[in-house]
């Protein structure tokens, strides 16, 4: 990644990172599996209430499943980041984020973490909408840089 993005640049904070075009995917496919599958049950004569039923609960399953993946942002303010990955939360002041990386190849950012760790930080994905990725975990990186002790390494 290029390098940080001067103080006048930067977005106004707080600010939200979230995959959205995966998002949209993910909740529309969502939707409409749980109409056609509750559609298809309902419609079949020779299914029982029960095996209605366990349809629809598979269909709310699936629907689920796809909300839970949608899930996934990154929102920051003048106190730090929120992460929220797909059932972990964790609030980071800006001086623990030490580097906010996005390699190629990377499914998504990792930040390196004060403590010694790297967390993965699923707001922001390369997947379907590569450049927007790019231009996220830059200003991701400009604002950790800006706001904490972290350092641009490359």
């Amino acid at each position: 990644m290029s390098a940080p993005a001067p103080r006048s640049e930067l977005p106004t904070l707080p600010i939200t990172f979230r995959p959205t075009r995966t998002r949209v995917v993910l909740l529309t496919v969502g939707a409409a599996m749980f109409v056609v599958i509750t559609v298809i049950a309902l419609t079949l004569e020779q299914l029982s209430a029960g095996e209605r039923s366990s349809f629809i609960f598979t269909a709310l399953l699936f629907f689920g499943v796809l909300a839970l993946l949608s899930r996934p942002k990154i929102v920051a303010n003048e106190g730090g980041v929120t992460v929220v990955n797909l059932t972990r939360t964790r609030r980071l002041s800006w001086p623990e984020i030490l580097r906010v990386n996005l390699r190629v190849g990377d499914p998504w950012v990792f930040l390196d973490l004060s403590d010694g760790t790297s967390m993965p930080a699923l707001g922001i994905q390369p997947g379907i909408d590569k450049q927007q990725a790019i231009r996220d975990a830059r200003t991701l990186r400009a604002l950790a840089e800006n706001h904490g002790t972290g350092t641009d390494n490359g």
